[in-house]
């Protein structure tokens, strides 16, 4: 959604235009698939990380463009809200040290930012929700002036029909309106891209989509909204009711929202394009002259535009990427891990996801055929909901039947796992010893950046008002994410 666009208005037509086209494109990739080679070739990673800005008083200000025309970076972008900005990372090659490579890029882009927000009273902070966001900061009125943004929130309402309802609960419970996307934008994220083997991408990805419960969970940071204490990662549950287009008179069969967790294990890598095409509508129907069939005749890699600018309005929590660079590839993004605590916990995260999804690859195709589907949505949402307290339904090669299971029990089983499946890639052991290290830290300290935010805050609400131990917690928080300390070794007390 990165895209450029001047007109917020189409057509009927202009979308059933696009519509056929992603159906040309489709038809398209299964040529391209089907070509011995294709996206074979050195594994790599990429990331993007969304942010917060807030003033000196730690509550959002909104100056994205003002901040991004000042630091004129090409891989900086404005987001949904004027308070929110994204960072992209460049790719890495997946050896030697690619995350060690990742985490000095983002440090150092963050400092530099942040010399261009001082002067306007800015400063960037990676978290999964800002615990200081209050509902007043809401609002059409927040949202980026883009027309992308805007043709994107026309389209979402349209289809809706009536405002968007959220409702969660947990320790505290939220229950709201909003009559545009803006609340989506109060999420934050630390998307990681994987590029795998065209060949096997279905196991890869079955392989990422088991293993996502137990890395969310440890990286859990988002526990509040508006001062309510909610999940361990409300984003889960705010992300996806905060843009669901289905009208709620259309809900007696029960269609899959445009943020879900998957339809079922995938057979193929064509086919989670293929559903993403025929379950929804268009919402940004622009058109480009390429003709990808006479792209293939000519031996080159079509860039099927229609195809990814569908694929990237629609938002499953691991979605399937194609790319025509580097003789085209598919990827796999990882969307659901919160930004923050620090850069290097964030590396942790990601090193972790793509070793524990190698842990469980050879297996996958048994693992998959003894856990329907629905279990591991189920996992994905206790985890978003419960974090490292969850229960979970773990599949094991000799089990006798399914059931719970501590979901930090399954993280201590997998981690061993993931450092020995990583020690077969060309990844140097010192990145894997030092960033599983801090992945074996939370688990043993029973510790996650929501745990942490919400022991903090409870015991700040002792001395002071809800509003002022938010904040104070938030400067706590900010002070030892300036200093890149992992966060399993921060303090306990206020």
């Amino acid at each position: 959604m990165g895209l450029s666009i001047k007109t917020t208005e189409f057509a009927p037509e202009e979308f059933d235009r696009f519509a056929a086209k992603v159906r040309t494109d489709l038809t398209a990739l299964t040529r391209l698939l089907d070509l011995p080679g294709f996206g074979e070739g050195e594994s790599s990673i990429g990331a993007e990380v969304e942010f917060y800005i807030v003033n000196r008083d730690l509550y959002v200000q909104p100056i994205n463009t003002e901040i991004a025309a000042s630091v004129q970076d090409p891989q900086l972008t404005v987001e949904l809200n004027r308070f929110n900005l994204e960072y992209n990372l460049s790719p890495q090659a997946f050896k030697g040290d690619p995350f060690a490579r990742t985490e000095q890029e983002l440090l150092a882009a963050i400092r530099r930012i942040n010399q261009h927000a001082a002067p306007l009273d800015g400063e960037l902070v990676p978290i999964g929700i800002l615990p200081t966001l209050r509902q007043s900061d809401m609002g059409a009125k927040v949202m980026t002036d883009e027309p992308r943004y805007h043709a994107l929130s026309k389209a979402l309402l349209k289809q809706r029909g009536e405002p968007f309802s959220i409702h969660i609960g947990g320790n505290d419970v939220i229950n709201l309106e909003a009559d545009d996307v803006y609340m989506e934008g109060a999420n934050t994220a630390f998307q990681l891209h994987w590029r795998v083997p065209a060949h096997r991408f279905a196991d890869y990805f079955n392989a990422i989509q088991l293993v996502t419960p137990i890395v969310l969970a440890l990286a859990s940071n988002s526990p509040s909204l508006f001062g309510h204490h909610l999940w361990d990662e409300t984003r889960i549950a705010l992300f996806k009711q905060s843009i669901d287009s289905r009208s709620p008179n259309h809900k007696t069969w029960r269609h899959p929202p445009r943020v879900y967790y998957g339809n079922g294990w995938a057979r193929s890598a064509w086919e989670l394009f293929a559903a993403s095409a025929s379950l929804y509508p268009p919402i940004i129907p622009l058109m480009s002259d390429e003709d990808p069939m006479a792209v293939i005749d000519r031996g080159e890699v079509p860039k099927l535009s229609e195809l990814r600018l569908h694929q990237g309005t629609t938002w499953p929590w691991n979605r399937a990427i194609y790319d025509h660079a580097d003789g085209g590839h598919l990827r796999i993004e990882i969307r659901s891990m919160p930004a923050g605590p620090t850069a290097v916990d964030m590396c942790a995260n990601g090193l972790f996801v793509i070793g524990a999804a190698l842990a469980v690859l050879d297996d996958i195709r048994h693992l998959t055929s003894i856990l329907p589907f629905h279990y591991t949505e189920h996992n994905f949402y206790r985890a978003a909901k419960y974090g490292i307290g969850a229960e979970i339904i773990w599949p094991h090669k000799d089990q006798v039947q399914l059931q719970d299971t501590p979901l930090l029990t399954v993280a201590r089983e997998l981690l061993p796992r993931a450092r020995e499946a990583l020690q077969q890639t060309s990844v140097d052991e010192a990145e894997i010893h030092r960033l599983l290290g801090i992945i074996e830290g939370r688990i043993e300290t029973g510790i996650s950046g929501a745990r942490w935010q919400r022991h903090i805050t409870e015991s700040l609400f002792k001395s002071l008002s809800r509003d002022e131990a938010f904040r104070s917690m938030l400067s706590l928080y900010m002070a030892n994410q300036k200093k890149n300390i992992p966060l399993h070794e921060w303090k306990l007390s206020p």
